[in-house]
């Protein structure tokens, strides 16, 4: 009897195969990839240097007849590679012999494998810094900071500008899945991903959802949510752990994840994320290229939570070299202080409505702090712009202002500096450095931008902050300016970055502007009853080396 019920299931198992093979063509012949050939390129490798430059990355070129897609692997590494191109990297000081695996798949799913060996030079170990900064005490916690402009964008593979070609607002992305996400680089070398920070704050709960590349995310495996234009939104996705390293491949500190292991968006590739700046304590700004290399991917991730005061200004210019404190009654200091004067060429620009003085009404320092009042006269309106063009120019430094601005709708404070060679090259090639602006209708919020040749006027490189008492009391603007990043703050707090570099205008001297616009871009519509206003400066002070 037990014979008869075995063949009965043999017989049945065999008509379901056929059966499914009848209906099921979607595959054609099923054929292993055969003829499989791996060439590795070791970076740097030459006559003198047989085993490679040091930083121990290699690139793979794998082909096979009848092959799909294909796979690599040494260790606990993995990296998919649909064309057969891949960059592994080896860390093991010295001269190591490592293999590595090579899968090739062809249809259906069938498989071949080969493995290859290579004989590579690592040298690099990581700064301790950096180590101290990733790891912490071993519970350090990262995340996308949310709250900061451009936290997530992207650009042109292999630019120099974060989140060049688009970077999101703060908070735009909250009902994506990648918001809650936490990124843990444990002591032991592993990388923990817990996709749901929320739910694993008291008891552990596994479950989760993340933010990726249509298609690339179906590396992840497969999954039935419909995609919003190029994104997968909310992916269902467990936590997981893969290991981390930090390599230097071409000389740059760059986080490399194992596997599938990602931060932030999901875009396949090769997992490496470039660091790309760690000026800011507690703070990286990473870029990794696609698996598509279509584009490059910009985040900045925190160690701490929002709300923290991780954002506070740490400088490296301590020694006061100018200054005016604005503590004599008058007009003032000409060896400082210059004028625009009049409309300029179709209101300054910018659709402007003031006139510029130099008199008394409009510009003048008493009781400890300079005054620029705007002024309504009949149905215009006059007010005073302040520069010291040719009088002080100066390049890097942390410059701070103290001031108090106008409440009235429609005007426009400004607390700025330009390159001094903007008369020879012109605007935006010059650079622009906006250290505080205030639109006319929200008094609530200063702005910081730059400008400069792809990031001007309305797609300047900007951020904003909170400041609701910016009309009653004195706040200090700042302006920390080296020759590798930018920072505007508020208050001794950063709320904007912008990594600096030879190819930006910045390095060069730039001179100091005070004004009051009324109406315009930013002004907006100006209150009907409108009298004047004013805007207060108490002191303005450069610090450098």
């Amino acid at each position: 009897m037990k014979n008869i019920i075995k063949i009965s299931l043999l017989t049945l198992l065999v008509t379901f195969f056929f059966a499914c093979q009848d209906e099921d063509q979607t595959f054609g012949d099923i054929v292993a990839p055969t003829n499989i050939v791996v060439i590795p390129e070791i970076v740097g490798q030459d006559a003198a240097n047989p085993n490679g430059d040091g930083s121990g990355v290699v690139n793979f070129i794998a082909t096979a007849d009848n092959a799909l897609s294909y796979k690599y692997s040494f260790g606990v590494v993995e990296r998919n590679a649909p064309s057969g191109t891949a960059t592994l990297t080896f860390t093991d000081l010295g001269v190591n012999t490592y293999t590595v695996s090579v899968v090739a798949f062809g249809t259906g799913g069938v498989s071949t494998t080969t493995t290859i060996e290579v004989d590579v030079l690592s040298n690099f170990t990581a700064p301790q810094d950096l180590l101290d900064t990733l790891v912490g005490d071993g519970s350090k916690a990262w995340r996308i900071k949310s709250e900061s402009p451009a936290h997530f964008g992207l650009g042109p593979v292999g630019g120099f500008i974060p989140s060049e070609w688009f970077g999101v607002t703060p908070g735009e992305k909250s009902a994506t899945g990648m918001y809650d996400d936490r990124y843990i680089f444990n002591t032991d070398g592993t990388f923990t991903h817990i996709t749901n920070s929320v739910n694993d704050d008291t008891t552990l709960d596994p479950t989760g959802t993340v933010f990726g590349r249509v298609n690339l995310i179906d590396e992840l495996g497969p999954h039935s949510e419909t995609p919003n234009g190029a994104d997968i939104e909310n992916y269902p996705l467990q936590d997981y752990s893969e290991s981390w390293i930090i390599t230097a491949p071409g000389g740059v500190e760059t986080l490399s994840l194992t596997g599938t292991g990602f931060m932030g968006y999901y875009t396949g590739g090769n997992h490496e994320y470039e660091i790309f700046s760690r000026d800011t304590p507690n703070e990286f700004i990473l870029r990794t290229t696609d698996g598509n290399s279509e584009f490059d991917w910009w985040f900045i991730i925190t160690s701490e939570e929002e709300g923290s005061s991780s954002s506070d200004l740490v400088t490296i210019y301590n020694t006061l070299v100018w200054s005016d404190e604005f503590d004599t009654d008058g007009a003032p200091n000409p060896a400082n202080w210059t004028y625009d004067l009049g409309t300029g060429d179709n209101g300054w620009g910018n659709g402007e409505q003031q006139t510029y003085t130099n008199n008394a009404d409009n510009v003048i320092v008493s009781d400890g702090s300079l005054k620029i009042t705007a002024r309504a006269s009949g149905n215009s309106y006059t007010s005073a712009r302040l520069k010291t063009e040719n009088l002080y120019e100066f390049t890097y430094g942390r410059v701070e202002v103290r001031a108090k601005l106008p409440v009235s709708q429609g005007t426009w404070p400004a607390i700025w500096s330009l390159g001094a060679n903007f008369d020879v090259v012109g605007w935006p090639d010059s650079g622009e450095m906006d250290i505080m602006e205030q639109t006319g209708q929200d008094k609530n919020t200063t702005l910081g931008t730059l400008h400069y040749p792809g990031m001007s006027a309305g797609n300047g490189d900007g951020g904003s902050t909170s400041v609701p008492t910016s009309t009653t009391e004195f706040h200090n603007y700042t302006l920390e300016w080296t020759p590798d990043v930018i920072k505007i703050v508020v208050d001794n707090e950063v709320f904007h970055t912008v990594i600096n570099s030879a190819s930006l205008p910045f390095n060069a001297d730039f001179f100091f502007i005070l004004n009051v616009a009324m109406g315009g871009t930013l002004g907006g519509d100006i209150d009907p009853a409108f009298t004047e206003d004013t805007m207060e400066v108490e002191y303005i002070r450069v610090y450098q080396e």
